[in-house]
């Protein structure tokens, strides 16, 4: 049996970064695993989406409509504008922070206001986060993605892997400490 993860943000949030510690606990834990990234304009503030397919045998980490199991979002219309990947038994973790896309920006758009309507019309399973709050406790908004990774591991029940040994090995040590405390704080999230 395949396990399907679509994690998505835009540039600078380290949607990839979480992706590739999530493969190596995965891969540890004896799980064939293959991950694909798509990350166009990121560096200008576009989408960044990740696929995770992990299992007994994975061939592809493609995720077609309708099969994710988890929607791993690190901004809220970033949720939204992939609900389509989910299955809608599946779940959503979101950090409930906006990031204006660039049209928004400059005034060619605007920032949808039903967001959480969309969300709860396709599925139940939403969870929200304040992750970047959390994160400027451990030290540094930049952490949001390690206090979604803390919850996503916490949700799923994946304690059994040494994910703070996974962190070490994949972010300088300079940052250890903080991503530590953000790790903790999205574990313990209520």
């Amino acid at each position: 049996m395949e396990n399907k993860i679509l994690l998505v943000g835009v540039g600078g949030q380290g949607t990839i970064l979480v992706s590739k510690i999530l493969c190596y606990g995965f891969a540890e834990k004896g799980y064939d695993v293959k991950m694909s990234e798509i990350h166009g304009m990121a560096q200008r503030g576009g989408s960044v989406t990740t696929q995770i397919v992990y299992g007994d045998k994975v061939y592809s980490p493609s995720i077609e409509d309708g099969d994710a199991d988890l929607l791993i979002s690190f901004e809220k219309l970033e949720a939204v504008r992939y609900l389509s990947k989910l299955n809608p038994k599946g779940h959503v973790i979101i950090n409930d922070t906006k990031i204006e896309p660039m049209p928004v920006l400059s005034g060619f758009a605007e920032y949808p206001k039903d967001l959480d309507e969309i969300l709860y019309d396709y599925t139940d399973n939403v969870m929200l986060i304040k992750a970047s709050g959390l994160a400027k406790k451990a030290g540094s908004e930049k952490a949001t993605n390690i206090v979604m990774l803390g919850q996503l591991v916490k949700v799923m029940g994946l304690e059994d892997i040494d994910w703070k040994d996974i962190m070490k090995r994949n972010i300088p040590e300079r940052f250890h400490e903080m991503n530590f405390k953000a790790f903790d704080l999205g574990y313990n999230y209520e």
